[in-house]
């Protein structure tokens, strides 16, 4: 262990070094016998850095609210069984579409994973350091409720809600939003427009959102912000809720 002054160690966490005083404290004098200072100092940084990035990348994947923490792309179960393609989905593990400003739609029957594919693709973009938020829409309804209640509420729902370069809507469309709803998804779907993600989980058909939207002026809006710069994913009509029951 490298032997470390009192004062040193005060002046490095006074610092928020925290991750490379422990680094310091952790190297190996026996293993580094022979190393120039130099080569020391990198394997010390290089060290303190990932230790850095890990917490960095959890805290991001704490605060983005996922209700499959665990999930991941690179562990799917029946991707074919369920027609999944893995270019697609290799591609937005990627995450380039975020780069590119692009929205994502995995529709398919109930129990057919929408939730978890969702989460898994918010938790990779944490893991590319990139902010993501999970968010049901019932809860979304009630958080815009809350938000008209409140002085300023509205601005600052809305300010949040945009700036997450991931944002996850689950359960998009599960009931008929209302006018205020309508209002309220076609500004924050205007301020994300080609400068952020949305990924929105469905069980319904793109043919169903005219009518689900209200079929009015807004629903027209609405669809188009979303329709024209999407990847579209079918996740299909397997049960994997009782695939996991199963097993």
């Amino acid at each position: 262990m490298t032997s470390i002054d009192t004062e040193t160690k005060r002046k490095l966490r006074e610092m928020g070094a925290m991750a490379l005083l422990e680094a310091l404290e952790a190297q190996d004098e026996d293993l580094t016998m022979g190393m120039s200072f130099d080569e020391r100092l990198r394997l010390v940084v290089d060290e303190a850095h990932s230790v850095f990035n890990h917490a960095k990348i959890e805290g991001l994947i704490r605060r983005a609210g996922l209700r499959y923490p665990a999930a991941d792309l690179r562990q799917l179960d029946r991707v074919d069984e369920r027609g999944l393609d893995r270019n697609v989905i290799a591609q937005l593990g990627t995450c380039s579409f975020i780069e590119r400003g692009q929205n994502v739609v995995f529709q398919g029957f109930t129990g057919s994973g929408k939730s978890y594919l969702g989460c898994a693709l918010a938790k990779r973009a944490c893991q590319h350091r990139i902010r993501a938020h999970y968010i049901r829409m019932p809860d979304l309804e009630e958080a815009w409720a809350q938000a008209l209640d409140k002085p300023m509420g509205t601005t600052k729902f809305l300010k949040k809600y945009a700036a997450f370069s991931v944002l996850v809507i689950d359960e998009w469309l599960l009931d008929h939003p209302d006018e205020s709803m309508r209002s309220m998804l076609l500004e924050l779907l205007e301020r994300r427009y080609d400068c952020a993600s949305t990924v929105f989980c469905t069980q319904y058909a793109k043919k169903d959102w005219h009518q689900r939207l209200g079929s009015g002026v807004h629903a027209d809006a609405i669809m188009d912000r979303i329709v024209h710069n999407t990847v579209w994913v079918e996740t299909g009509s397997h049960n994997m809720r009782e695939h996991a029951a199963l097993n």
